[in-house]
């Protein structure tokens, strides 16, 4: 086996057509992070929910930089409780064959891209789990920029970290001990996370509501959707604090009359001009065809 392996990592995203990098990972372009650092988790979970991506959100975590929105490429980890024949023969093969230096959590560091954020399946330990202390979060901190990581495990030296602005670090539990008799099975390999699953080059948005994994060939249309929603929602409040719509008029699928407000509102309005790319034919067509019908469902999702 190979950590890190191009071919495998290719092999396991094939509906990317876009960049990559040199180890096969999508690289989701930098503007579509930009955008999602803007969004809301919720307003990225609805175009993976209705297209049946279930498990994509986990929001059991602790964060050392709460109300700060963390979006990012993910470099993805996965540990197992050590066993002693195993973990000689991984680590031995890593350090000999593929030259790298360390401890196994040193290798995914060491690898880090600008924008890159680690996610570790740790298993959920903490005590002797803590894939990162002060040393190697300000090394992610040097080498991402704006990045992060997301541990389902353990963290060390807390208050250090906390102080590094930067970047983000999603984690279950903080405990003094150093990282300890695990082994590292695979990098830039499919990693479950709590309830949900990331693969390498998922856009990784971790937000104070918690963390969602995008995939690369998704990322695109979420943030369109969620920008959309976005700027739907706005021109919700502003109506129901005028009073002009009920809240079920709002939470439902809406009628022709309030999306043409909406558009006019939209085409107009000082908080809309930055998502002006924002195209609405298709909503208004929808709206125009569904006329007369019962539009008396539940809330959107």
């Amino acid at each position: 086996m190979k950590f890190d392996n191009a071919e495998d990592i290719i092999q396991l995203t094939p509906l990317w057509q876009g960049e990559r990098f040199p180890n096969g990972r999508p690289r989701v372009p930098d503007d579509i992070l930009r955008r999602m650092r803007r969004i809301k988790l919720e307003e990225a979970w609805s175009p993976l929910w209705h297209r049946d991506y279930n498990f994509q959100v986990e929001t059991e975590f602790k964060s050392t930089r709460p109300g700060q929105t963390m979006a990012g490429r993910a470099v993805t980890a996965v540990f197992a409780p050590q066993r002693p024949d195993l973990h000689e023969t991984l680590l031995k093969y890593g350090q000999e064959q593929e030259n790298r230096k360390g401890f196994f959590n040193q290798w995914v560091i060491d690898s880090l891209q600008e924008d890159d954020v680690v996610v570790v399946d740790m298993f959920d330990k903490v005590y002797k789990g803590t894939f990162v202390g002060g040393n190697l979060s300000t090394a992610i901190s040097a080498r991402t920029k704006r990045g992060g990581a997301v541990i389902w495990g353990g963290i060390r030296d807390t208050e250090q970290i906390v102080e590094i602005e930067n970047i983000n670090i999603f984690y279950r539990g903080s405990d003094p001990t150093p990282i300890r008799e695990v082994t590292m099975l695979g990098m830039n390999v499919p990693c479950q996370i709590g309830k949900a699953i990331c693969l390498p080059g998922d856009v990784v948005l971790g937000t104070p509501a918690g963390v969602i994994f995008i995939p690369p060939h998704l990322a695109e249309l979420t943030v369109v959707l969620a920008e959309k929603s976005m700027v739907r929602d706005i021109f919700g409040f502003i109506r129901l604090e005028e009073g002009r719509y009920s809240t079920a008029q709002i939470d439902r699928d809406w009628t022709l009359d309030i999306w043409e407000d909406f558009v006019n509102w939209f085409e107009n309005a000082e908080q809309t001009t930055e998502f002006r790319s924002l195209q609405w034919e298709q909503e208004l067509a929808e709206a125009r065809s569904a006329q007369g019908d019962d539009v008396s469902n539940g809330p959107r999702a």
